[in-house]
């Protein structure tokens, strides 16, 4: 089975926050559930990151997160790494695209996979486009 697309944290969170989840990104969740999704490495401390600070800007319960993450982790989701041989092309990337390195990763990632970029973020959204990375 061949993943599904490149996920980005902006996609992922949206599925546990009422006021971002929406006919999209239920469609993209059963996406992900029947064919999987590569995450860059990055993507394990932005979810974190979002999740703790739901917690401590009380727009998410502690057990919630945990069970988040539970849910989360029991998705057939591929961990990608970059190593210090892929800082040129994230520079190089977030330069040209006007993208923050973190948001680079992921443009970097699914240019690397041949797969589309599933993102809420617009203007990743365009630098892919921009790039001739599907998005999703």
């Amino acid at each position: 089975m061949s993943p599904a697309c490149v996920l980005d944290c902006s996609a992922a969170m949206s599925w546990f926050f009422s006021d971002e989840r929406d006919a999209w990104s239920d469609a993209l969740l059963d996406r992900v559930v029947r064919g999987g999704a590569v995450v860059p490495q990055l993507w394990l401390l932005e979810v974190a990151n979002v999740l703790a600070v739901a917690v401590r800007r009380a727009r998410m319960l502690a057990p919630d997160a945990v069970r988040a993450a539970e849910l989360l982790r029991g998705l057939p989701l591929t961990v990608r790494s970059l190593g210090l041989e892929d800082i040129e092309g994230v520079l190089s990337l977030a330069r040209d695209c006007g993208l923050s390195a973190y948001d680079a990763t992921y443009l970097l990632t699914a240019s690397r996979e041949g797969l589309p970029l599933a993102s809420r973020d617009e203007r990743l959204r365009e630098a892919a486009a921009g790039r001739g990375v599907p998005t999703i």
